[in-house]
C-alpha cells in the first residue's frame, strides 16, 4: 500500500452510505436549466435562441477563448428561457432553460453499450474529440481538460495519475463508477496516455474502496502501462498536490503546476468522460452524483442530466426530512451550502447532501487558544490561525510571506479547531487578497 502525504491531514468519519448502491438513472425532469459557465475560464458563448428545438447533445454554447468549454443540451425539447438565473450558491449565472420533450439524441452519439477498445492513432483527433465534448475536470476544479492535457513547451509528462480517492465524506459516485465502468476508465487512461505520448498511468484508489480496488486491479492486468495503487486513507488525499506526493514522492513547488514536475492528474469521472467522448462521440451532458447525507431518508448514486434541479433529485430519495439543517452541493468539507433548491446540477456537482444539525450546525466561536492544531492539520504546512488573525483585522500586509495563496481550501483547519473559528473562511478571504496583490506586482 502506498503511504499518504507526509504533512498535515485529518481522519474524519467517512459516512460512505451509498458505496454499495448501484448507479441508477435519475430520469428526466420537466425542465432543465443549463449554465453556460461550468468551468474555470471564460463562459461559453450562447449560439441558440428562445424557441429553438434541440436534441440531446445539441451544441448550446461554444467555447469562447482558449480557457473555455462548450456546453451541450442534456435533453431534447424546446428552449423556453435564456437569462440570468440563481445558481446553487445564490449567484446569478446565464442559463438556458429547456422544456423536456421526449429523449431524442443527435445521431452522432453511439448509445449502444458496446465496449470499444481500438484507440485512434492520431493525438490531434483525440484532442479535438475531447475539446468538442466540453470535458472539464469533474473532481471539482472544472479546469478544461484540453488545456490540462496540453504539455507546455519545455515540459515533459511522465505520469498520468487517475484520481479515484474521493476522500470527502458521503460521496461515493467515483467509487461506484470504478466498480461499474472500470474497463472504460482504463481505456480512457490509455487514450490520455496516447495524447500525452507516455506509457505510464497510475489509478490511485483509497483503501476504503475494496470492491473498486479488486475490480480495477484484475482488469488492469490486461492493459500494459496502467496500474492500480492503493492509498492510505487520510483527508485531503484526493487533493492534486497531496496525491502527487503520495504516489511519486515529488512535491509541486510554490506557484508551480503538476506538469512542472512531470505529472498530470485527472479524476476518474473525467477519464470516463474522455472515453465516452473519443469512443462514443458523446458530449459531456450528464454525470454520476451521490445524493445522500445523515439527514436523508435514503441514499442513491444517480446518473443525472446536467441542468436537473436539485429538488428533483432530493424528492427521489424521499425529500427533505425534519432533521435536514443544511443542503450541500458537493462534500461537507469543500462543498457549498445550497441557497436555492431549484438550482441545477452542473458538470462540477459531485453530490447533493442533506445534513443534520449534528454535522451542519456551527458551534459558537470562542477565542483562539494557540494550540497549533490547525497548523498540524494543514496539508500545505501553512499557519491558518495567523492568516485568520490578520484577515480578521484587515491586515493583508504579510499574506505573501504567510503563503496564503497556497491554501487548497480543504477545510482541515476549521474541522480540527477546538475554538470553532471559521478558519477556512478567513483563509479564502486572504487567498483572494493575495491573488490581488500578486496581480499588482
Amino acid at each position: 500500500m502506498t503511504k499518504t502525504f507526509p504533512t498535515g491531514g485529518i481522519h474524519p468519519q467517512k459516512y460512505k452510505l451509498a458505496s454499495d448502491i448501484a448507479i441508477t438513472d435519475a430520469g428526466l425532469p420537466e425542465y432543465v436549466s443549463i449554465p453556460v459557465k461550468q468551468h474555470i475560464g471564460a463562459p461559453a458563448k450562447i449560439i441558440v435562441s428562445r424557441g429553438d428545438k434541440v436534441k440531446v447533445g445539441t451544441l448550446l454554447a461554444a467555447a469562447d477563448g482558449i480557457v473555455s468549454a462548450p456546453v451541450h443540451s442534456s435533453v431534447s425539447g424546446e428552449i423556453v428561457r435564456i437569462d440570468r438565473q440563481e445558481d446553487s450558491s445564490g449567484y446569478y449565472e446565464d442559463m438556458i432553460t429547456i422544456k423536456v420533450e421526449g429523449d431524442e439524441y443527435i445521431r452522432e452519439i453511439d448509445t449502444s453499450g458496446k465496449l470499444i477498445k481500438n484507440i485512434p492513432d492520431n493525438p490531434e483527433e483525440i484532442m479535438q474529440s475531447i475539446r468538442n465534448a466540453g470535458i472539464v475536470g469533474l473532481g471539482g476544479a472544472g479546469y478544461p481538460t484540453p488545456i490540462k492535457t496540453t504539455v507546455p513547451e519545455g515540459r515533459k509528462a511522465e505520469y498520468l495519475i487517475v484520481n479515484g480517492i474521493e476522500c470527502e465524506p458521503f460521496l461515493c459516485a467515483d467509487d461506484r463508477l470504478m466498480q461499474e465502468k472500470a474497463e472504460e476508465i482504463i481505456i480512457g487512461a490509455k487514450i490520455i496516455n496516447k495524447l500525452l505520448g507516455i506509457q505510464k498511468a497510475i489509478i490511485a484508489i483509497d483503501e476504503n474502496k475494496p470492491q473498486a480496488i479488486e475490480i480495477m486491479t484484475r482488469l488492469t492486468k490486461s492493459y500494459v502501462g496502467v496500474n492500480v495503487r492503493t492509498c492510505e486513507s487520510k483527508y485531503p488525499q484526493g487533493s492534486e498536490k497531496q496525491l502527487i506526493t503520495a504516489i511519486t514522492g515529488r512535491e509541486v513547488p510554490i506557484a508551480k503546476r503538476p506538469i512542472d514536475i512531470g505529472c498530470i492528474v485527472q479524476n476518474v469521472g473525467t477519464v470516463f468522460a474522455v472515453y465516452e467522448a473519443v469512443m462514443k462521440k458523446k458530449p459531456l451532458f450528464e454525470r454520476i452524483i451521490t445524493v445522500s447525507g445523515d439527514a436523508a431518508e435514503k441514499s442513491a448514486n444517480f446518473r443525472v442530466r446536467i441542468g436537473t434541479p436539485a429538488d428533483f433529485l432530493i424528492n427521489k430519495i424521499g425529500g427533505l426530512t425534519e432533521n435536514t439543517a443544511e443542503v450541500i452541493f458537493g462534500g461537507p468539507f469543500m462543498g457549498t451550502s445550497v441557497a436555492n433548491l431549484q438550482a441545477p446540477v452542473t458538470k462540477l456537482t459531485s453530490g447533493i447532501l442533506l445534513l443534520s444539525g449534528k454535522i451542519a450546525a456551527k458551534e459558537p466561536e470562542t477565542a483562539c487558544i494557540r494550540c497549533g492544531k490547525c497548523v498540524d492539520a494543514c496539508p500545505q504546512g501553512l499557519m491558518p490561525f495567523e492568516i485568520a488573525r490578520r484577515a480578521r483585522n484587515n491586515d493583508f500586509s504579510q499574506l505573501m510571506q504567510l503563503h496564503a495563496r497556497d491554501c487548497i481550501e480543504c477545510g482541515s483547519c476549521a474541522y480540527i479547531c477546538p475554538a470553532r473559528i471559521p478558519l477556512l473562511d478567513y483563509c479564502k478571504i486572504s487567498k483572494a487578497e493575495a491573488k490581488k496583490i500578486l496581480k499588482k506586482q
